[in-house]
């Protein structure tokens, strides 16, 4: 897994974890995003989110292994943009 952490400027305080997926580029689209976050391949500040709606904050870590869907590996976090 990449161990370096991508920076993603968001407008608002907090932004739905499908959505920062698809910002950041880790994705294709919000069907992609549900199906990896209900695999529980995704991380928030280390525990596991299944949560597609799950509102991610500005500094929080997200981890997201991307490996088993053919998808690269990311470690995201949101930052003021």
């Amino acid at each position: 897994m990449n161990h370096e952490v991508s920076e993603v400027p968001i407008r608002d305080e907090s932004i739905r974890l499908g959505q920062l997926l698809k910002l950041a580029g880790v994705v294709e689209n919000g069907a992609i995003a549900r199906e990896v976050i209900d695999s529980s391949g995704v991380r928030v500040d280390g525990e596991v989110e299944t949560r597609r709606g799950a509102q991610i904050k500005r500094g929080q870590l997200v981890e997201f292994d991307g490996e088993p869907f053919g998808l690269p590996s990311a470690r995201l976090m949101p930052v003021e943009g």
